[in-house]
């Protein structure tokens, strides 16, 4: 029988079936200080310990100061929560990479770069972004605080299974269009609801031409049309990448390992609930204009009209562009912007700190701008300082921040004030996302660093090679 990708992991998790719900094992649960104390409370109430506590790695994100992070932190809530993170931790001898950890960082930062994401695993987090492992062609999701509870005392999790579908984008893409844009550009097509009950295999040239750190970008934002996750099959690049981490398997192991996660394909005859064909030329440099990551246009294109908008989703339109301050038909390039965040779980990692360093390099941020700059973990902090990325960033008038999810979900002091527009590499664009009334373009890093240092909009061409 033909599978896909998907079946194949799937069914080799698959503990029990209770009618069309299945137990499935989960090899890696990552946890992090908001979506856990809730679940720890509830097994210490009812007497349950932790069943596998090895197969669980914390971390400290979402609400950490970017900012003098050896200091005692002074938001309450904050504060509350990493201290019962560190207690739930130390009481179940749980791995913490806390702060000022070298290995600290973005919870879907820090699994890939240590080696700790594998393909062929399940992993969880009691994050949506769990998506982002899927790279690795891995089955990873988030889930709720209940089901953290779950996999806590049992390492399962119930699901239904998803229904699957595969998104293929073959050719080349044109100068200066990311990985960041090949996802705006799919969930502009699709919708931020496309995907509501599926799966997301991506295949093609594109995806097979992509970094490890791009095939990340990608699968992380794939929640973004409403579907459970998104996956991409291991291949060389995967292998190769996965070498030499600090937790991954060594030689002969890895070797081993290699040759089973090669069987991990999706058979030529497999099929799909539902298919896309995109091609690469077609997909241009994204911003977004709305509310919700959907909302996304080409870089020097227009608003849509009204009329152009499905009747079913005008009201949600009209409502959108009142809150950012937009019309219908507006061009936004050329737009004043006085914040940047170059950061988050999308787009965090080296790779994007390279593509910002070179595009500043001899530049200076616009006076009217004020930068976020957020390594996604400790390690890529070490990164920029081994490779001189740091005095690029100072002498462009960038400030460099520490790990963190930051301005992404403005749960910490990182927070753009109302009304402000900010370019974000980040993932989301909800009304209120980046802060009360923030207006959020969701955008890749090179479109935020070329905006950095012209305090507007701008093409990127004349400033990429």
């Amino acid at each position: 029988m033909n599978k896909t990708l998907f079946d194949k992991i799937w069914e080799m998790h698959v503990v029990n079936e209770i009618d069309e719900y299945s137990v499935i094992y989960i090899d890696k649960h990552f946890i992090h200080e908001v979506t856990s104390p809730q679940a720890f409370l509830e097994l210490k109430e009812r007497g349950i310990p932790i069943f596998r506590k090895d197969q669980i790695i914390a971390t400290t994100d979402h609400n950490v100061p970017t900012l003098n992070q050896n200091l005692p932190i002074k938001e309450y809530l904050s504060k509350k929560q990493i201290d019962t993170l560190y207690e739930n931790c130390k009481e179940n001898n749980i791995t913490l990479y806390g702060l000022n950890h070298k290995y600290q960082g973005i919870v879907h930062v820090i699994g890939a770069e240590l080696g700790i994401t594998m393909p062929g695993m399940t992993i969880v987090c009691g994050d949506s972004h769990t998506s982002t492992h899927g790279a690795f062609g891995s089955i990873a999701f988030g889930i709720g605080t209940s089901q953290v509870a779950s996999v806590l005392a049992t390492q399962c999790v119930i699901q239904k299974k998803p229904m699957q579908m595969r998104i293929n984008i073959n050719g080349t893409l044109k100068k200066g269009v990311s990985a960041k844009d090949v996802i705006l550009y799919i969930i502009s097509q699709i919708g931020s609801d496309g995907g509501t009950g599926y799966f997301v295999e991506y295949h093609g040239d594109v995806f097979l031409k992509m970094s490890m750190e791009e095939r990340m970008t990608v699968c992380n934002m794939s929640i973004e049309m409403g579907s459970r996750g998104g996956l991409i099959n291991s291949d060389n690049v995967t292998f190769k990448y996965l070498e030499n981490r600090l937790f991954s398997p060594k030689k002969d192991k890895l070797d081993n390992l290699i040759s089973f996660w090669k069987t991990l394909y999706t058979d030529s005859k497999a099929s799909f609930d539902k298919e896309y064909y995109f091609n690469a030329e077609d997909i241009p440099v994204m911003i977004t204009y709305g509310t919700n990551p959907g909302m996304g246009i080409p870089i020097n294109g227009n608003i849509p009209l009204i009329e152009d908008i499905d009747v079913k989703q005008q009201n949600d339109f009209v409502k959108s562009l009142k809150y950012m301050g937009f019309k219908p038909g507006d061009k936004l390039l050329g737009k004043p912007i006085n914040y940047v965040f170059i950061g988050s779980c999308t787009n965090a990692r080296i790779e994007d700190f390279r593509i910002v360093a070179k595009i500043i390099k001899g530049n200076k941020k616009a006076e009217n701008v004020k930068a976020y700059i957020v390594p996604g973990s400790q390690q890529v902090v070490k990164q920029i300082f081994d490779e001189g990325i740091n005095t690029i960033l100072d002498s462009a008038g960038f400030i460099l921040r520490q790990p963190g999810c930051s301005a992404c979900l403005a749960m910490n002091e990182d927070k753009i004030p109302t009304k402000e527009y900010c370019i974000s590499t980040s993932n989301r664009n909800f009304e209120g996302r980046q802060g009360p009334g923030a207006r959020t373009i969701l955008a890749s890093p090179a479109v935020a660093a070329v905006a950095a240092i012209t305090g507007k909009i701008t093409n990127i061409n004349n400033y990429i090679s």
